[in-house]
């Protein structure tokens, strides 16, 4: 249903879109004052992706902002699901996508959910999310 492989049919019609920005600098911070933080909002995966740079920060930071712009595109606030079930994964070109699980699902299933189109970007000083909810046939 929401999975990074699919596409969206031709009949395809806009959920929500959400957008979010993170101060690169100030999440660091954050991870920093509270270091099990991270273990409880990415998954192992993510993680994972992250600690293969130098800098793990700014793709955590992207990260982050996508996980607010899926909740911001399904019209819900934080505590709606636990972040760590909105996972941003890559293709094998490394286009990125949203994963959904536990909890999140339902509350993409209840907004119609079909599926996604995420873009990510950062700097050293910003990390930006676009999420777009889709509703519509979802073809493997």
């Amino acid at each position: 249903m929401t999975g990074a492989e699919g596409t969206v049919g031709a009949l395809a019609e806009v959920v929500g879109i959400g957008v979010d920005v993170v101060d690169v600098d100030r999440f660091r911070a954050v991870l920093a004052r509270r270091p099990r933080l991270a273990d409880r909002v990415f998954t192992a995966e993510e993680r994972s992706y992250a600690a293969r740079q130098a800098d793990p920060t700014r793709r955590l930071a992207a990260r982050f902002a996508a996980k607010e712009a899926v909740l911001k595109a399904m019209g819900v606030g934080l505590g709606a699901c636990a972040l760590r079930d909105i996972e941003v994964v890559r293709a094998a070109s490394g286009r990125p996508s949203v994963a959904l699980h536990g909890t999140a699902v339902g509350v993409a299933e209840r907004c119609g959910v079909g599926a996604w189109h995420l873009s990510l970007s950062h700097s050293d000083l910003v990390a930006t999310a676009t999420a777009v909810a889709v509703r519509g046939v979802v073809r493997s």
